[in-house]
């Protein structure tokens, strides 16, 4: 089916636009009030996850009401451990535990390789998303990168150190690298299956990027990312990696379309380091949303400005936080929306 908006695929791949595409992480989220309606009804974070119907509901709604140029399929990027065989649950105002963790090479051996069949529950939302949507924008797939799903699943929770998963790349890495390659295979099976279930093109999200050292970065995170690029051929790949700005021009020899930057990230100074081979996503600092009206367009003006009118996808440097009012969000795309490069 032939996109009505195609916007963003166009900007990944370094064709010419219009305009500046915008999509924002966590947009469909409780930023939206329609959103909490829906997460009311059906119970927990986790239960809307795997809830197709409802899944592909809030999937929808910032199209709908943000008036964005792009959907992202409302899921998690813990789903992957549980179709290892490592169940999470989401704790209400705590975020995600785990019961079990891995800790030696058997927890390791027990988990399985996750084919894109595992996940039922998130290709079923990707279809029905993709017939609801009815060709009007195109829609993100995404995963959690290795390095990250491996900070959860030997951490068993959020941190602020990732301590105990950096202590196992020291003091067991090849143990490290089993669960990498383990993980890496399980991640593209997922995305592959995500591409087939409808999404036109994919992000990975390394949440925990900015916690490790360069070296570290380059042995136990960027390798596995590679390979992973490497396997998705089918549609444009973005790699986001907060944190990882001492890694930017390691990135740029990437087999990706984007390169996700976050707030602290420079943008004439990544656009140096990466080249022009690549398009930049991003990067306005959320908190910027909690200002006035004038000083939000203001500077999400100078921020498309500095990026200038080629490869550039509108973004923030990270997700939106709860608490961000949707007027000022809707301000901030239709600033981008109606901006026009001299």
């Amino acid at each position: 089916m032939k996109l009505k908006n195609d916007l963003l695929l166009r900007a990944a791949k370094g064709e010419k636009t219009e305009r500046t595409p915008v999509w924002l992480m966590r947009q469909a989220g409780r930023v939206l009030p329609e959103y909490r309606v829906v997460r009311e009804k059906i119970g927990g974070f986790k239960e809307l996850v795997e809830t197709p119907e409802f899944a592909a509901e809030v999937t929808i709604q910032p199209v709908d009401i943000l008036d964005v140029d792009a959907a992202i399929i409302f899921s998690d990027i813990l789903v992957i451990p549980e179709a290892m065989g490592l169940p999470y649950q989401m704790v209400e105002s705590k975020g995600p535990w785990f019961e079990r963790t891995v800790q030696n090479k058997a927890d390791i051996d027990r988990l399985k390789i996750a084919e894109a069949d595992d996940l039922p529950y998130v290709m079923d939302a990707l279809r029905l998303t993709k017939k609801e949507l009815n060709g009007r924008v195109p829609l993100i797939g995404f995963a959690g990168a290795p390095w990250t799903i491996l900070s959860y699943m030997i951490e068993g929770r959020g941190s602020k150190t990732f301590s105990k998963a950096k202590k196992f790349l020291y003091t067991e890495p090849e143990l490290a690298h089993h669960l990498l390659n383990k993980i890496t295979k399980s991640t593209i099976n997922y995305l592959k299956g995500q591409i087939a279930s409808g999404a036109n093109i994919v992000q990975l999200f390394d949440s925990w990027a900015g916690i490790l050292s360069p070296a570290q970065y380059s042995e136990f995170a960027l390798r596995y990312i590679a390979e992973i690029c490497e396997a998705i051929h089918e549609v444009p790949v973005i790699v986001f990696a907060k944190g990882a700005f001492f890694a930017r021009q390691e990135m740029s020899k990437l087999k990706c379309d984007v390169i996700g930057l976050d707030w602290n990230m420079d943008i004439k100074e990544s656009r140096s380091m990466i080249g022009n081979n690549k398009t930049l996503q991003g990067n306005m600092d959320p908190c910027l949303l909690y200002a006035d009206d004038e000083t939000i367009v203001k500077d999400t003006e100078h921020m498309l400005k500095t990026f200038g009118s080629e490869r550039h996808i509108a973004n923030l440097g990270h997700g939106l936080y709860p608490d961000i009012e949707k007027e000022k969000v809707k301000l901030f795309i239709q600033t981008i929306k109606n901006f026009k490069h001299s």
